[in-house]
């Protein structure tokens, strides 16, 4: 313990630093391997001190099977990772939470004004860069389809926030104060993918000032620890449909079964060897992809796979995804609302209306849009079954949001999956009548983005589409 007296020594300075270090936060990450999310935290506690144990692989932990299991989700109760639990039992979901607790009091803002302004950026960077960084880098990785229109939308969008940063580093070495914090932390993660993949020097040459805060910040020791070397794109990543198809789960054949002849003992015989060359043949066609995925796509991909929650309802006769691309490749109002009102399945499909219902906790526009773009990836894997238009209307402490949502089968999609029960309960829900003109009026002005909104009183701001 550090000594009362008016003179420090070495011996008590070394007691007082290692008293510090013992009241730092303890415990074990649950993670995969090169997961973005998890880098904030294991970069702020390398620079806080805090003790770190990083469990990311078996027999620790498997992703896709530990955090599924009963004893994690009694901790975690959405199974997702990162994860944190302190060695004295505090456990923690949400990769911003857990870089937080992780943090110094440097880190998150010596001042009011500092923390309040660390808190500033990582909301920017969940909001304002993880949309269009996904939209655009996942499909160069093999984990998500092309699509040309929500790639050149991505990056125009990433342009705006490299611009925005760029402005603000003008006179600034760091994003807040004179020295690393976990606004730092937090962007230079959320902005690790682009950097890799895509933002060539072409690209990245209007920006400077935000390259140099890049590539200082990465350089530093603690992020260093976690990241290793962090070598820039030369050439930017394009789509690979090769690759994706292979990051696809493959379909089982099944063994077509030989026609018994007369003397039926034969054939049998040479089923086991048949089934060897094609289990041999099977296994030699997978060894590229896994051959050619990194870690963090292995992980992704190995998401176990769940049965279809829609698969109790009779086949429709209309397709989703070709509505969805006349959507996004042609005229809203002349060509994917006809297509829409043309093709409908009024048996197979529904129509509802959706109001948030804390209107008073909508303060920054750009918090709100969050809200919105959050709920969307938790539902990720409704979308080949919805189709969902939302829009923020008024300003900053004067918002609400409200949007249309089509969906298969004639009952609310939420209640088909654990997994997508997270956010619904915070809106209120209303079935349209197809066939009326409300509805009508509706999905033409919230899917157009334009029109009086009068059920809605305030200006149209911005609109998030979930396709």
């Amino acid at each position: 313990m550090q000594e009362r007296g008016p003179a420090y020594t070495s011996a008590p300075r070394s007691s007082f630093l290692l008293s510090l270090v013992l009241k730092m936060a303890a415990g074990t990450l649950y993670t995969y391997p090169e997961n973005w999310r998890a880098f904030k935290a294991q970069i702020a506690a390398q620079y806080s001190g805090a003790r770190l144990k990083i469990s990311n692989a078996p027999p620790a932990f498997t992703f896709g099977q530990t955090n599924r299991s009963p004893a994690f989700l009694s901790n975690f109760p959405l199974g997702k990772v990162p994860a944190f639990q302190g060695d004295d039992g505090f456990c923690l979901f949400e990769s911003n939470a857990i870089a937080h607790y992780l943090s110094s009091d440097a880190l998150r803002g010596s001042t009011p004004q500092a923390s309040a302004q660390v808190l500033q950026w990582v909301s920017f960077a969940d909001s304002e860069i993880i949309p269009p960084a996904s939209a655009w880098v996942f499909p160069t990785l093999g984990i998500m389809q092309f699509n040309k229109q929500a790639t050149e939308q991505a990056k125009e969008e990433v342009k705006r926030v490299l611009a925005v940063l760029n402005q603000h580093l003008n006179t600034r070495t760091f994003l807040v104060g004179e020295r690393v914090s976990l606004a730092d932390i937090t962007v230079v993660c959320s902005l690790l993918w682009l950097y890799k993949q895509v933002l060539e020097p072409a690209f990245r040459q209007p920006y400077p000032n935000v390259t140099r805060w890049f590539v200082t910040c990465v350089n530093q020791p603690q992020f260093k620890t976690v990241l290793g070397e962090v070598k820039l794109c030369e050439k930017m990543a394009q789509f690979d449909a090769k690759k994706f198809a292979e990051m696809q789960p493959k379909k089982e054949t099944p063994i077509k079964k030989e026609k018994a002849g007369k003397e039926g003992g034969k054939q049998p015989q040479q089923q086991p060897q048949q089934e060897k060359k094609e289990k041999k043949k099977e296994e030699k066609k997978a060894a590229p992809a896994e051959e050619e995925m990194d870690e963090c796509e292995a992980a992704l991909a190995s998401e176990p796979k769940t049965k279809d929650p829609f698969a109790h309802l009779p086949k429709t006769s209309f397709v989703m995804d070709e509505f969805k691309r006349k959507y996004s490749n042609e005229d809203t109002m002349t060509v994917a609302l006809p297509y829409f009102w043309d093709h409908f399945d009024r048996e197979g499909f529904s129509i509802w209306y959706a109001e948030y219902r804390f209107p008073e906790e909508l303060t920054m526009a750009f918090m709100s849009c969050n809200l919105i773009t959050g709920m969307f990836q938790r539902l990720d894997k409704l979308r080949k079954n919805a189709f969902a238009s939302v829009i923020l209307f008024g300003g900053n402490n004067d918002g609400c949001i409200s949007g249309i949502w089509v969906f298969r089968g004639q009952d609310l999609a939420f209640t088909l999956s654990d997994d997508w029960q997270i956010d619904y309960e915070s809106y209120t829900w209303r079935k349209l009548n197809v066939d009326s003109e409300e509805c009508k009026t509706m999905v033409k002005e919230y899917f157009a983005w334009e029109g009086e909104f009068k059920h809605v009183g305030k200006a149209f701001n911005q609109g998030k589409i979930f396709k």
